[in-house]
């Protein structure tokens, strides 16, 4: 190869050392410094080990919750592998101060609870373990009342329908 056309390995090395550098320096400016872990205290476990789905609600909010078309639940019809199942859970009412999402028929039927914070869409996702076919139940805390959606949600064996 000729000399013209051979890449000069020390100045290589440099630009790529600088350019570590400042992607490292940036990186770095932009970490979120106020972000702390939450507080365990705070941690609703009481709520997460109980065993039916109405102690878990009395445990969390104690009272009950009323049923509302202002609760979004998306969830699947039928989900082929329980182990993955996708829910989302939105509300447009005023207010929203959590969002907590149950699994009927799941050993402990709490999945999730989120605290939302003032200001903040209330907006959630994620992916739960379902162990069979069983009743989604999405509860939404507003203006210190309780407001629910439910979906029915069919876990297939094996993934093949049946």
């Amino acid at each position: 190869m000729p000399k013209q056309n051979r890449p000069d390995r020390t100045r290589r090395l440099i630009l790529q050392s600088a350019l570590a550098g400042l992607v490292t320096g940036c990186g770095l400016a932009w970490w979120p410094k106020g972000a702390r872990a939450a507080d365990a205290a705070l941690w609703p476990k009481d709520a997460f080990t109980q065993k039916t789905e109405a102690d878990a609600i009395k445990a969390l909010y104690g009272k009950a919750a009323d049923a509302s078309d202002q609760v979004k639940l998306d969830a699947p019809e039928i989900a082929e592998n329980g182990a993955v199942v996708p829910i989302a859970v939105s509300s447009a009412l005023p207010n929203v101060t959590s969002i907590s999402i149950m699994v009927s028929e799941n050993p402990f039927p709490l999945a999730a609870s989120y605290k939302i914070p003032p200001g903040t869409s209330a907006m959630v996702a994620n992916r739960l373990k379902m162990a069979k076919t069983s009743k989604v139940v999405a509860l939404v805390e507003s203006d210190g009342k309780i407001y629910s959606a439910t979906k029915e949600v069919k876990v297939t064996v094996g993934g093949c329908g049946g």
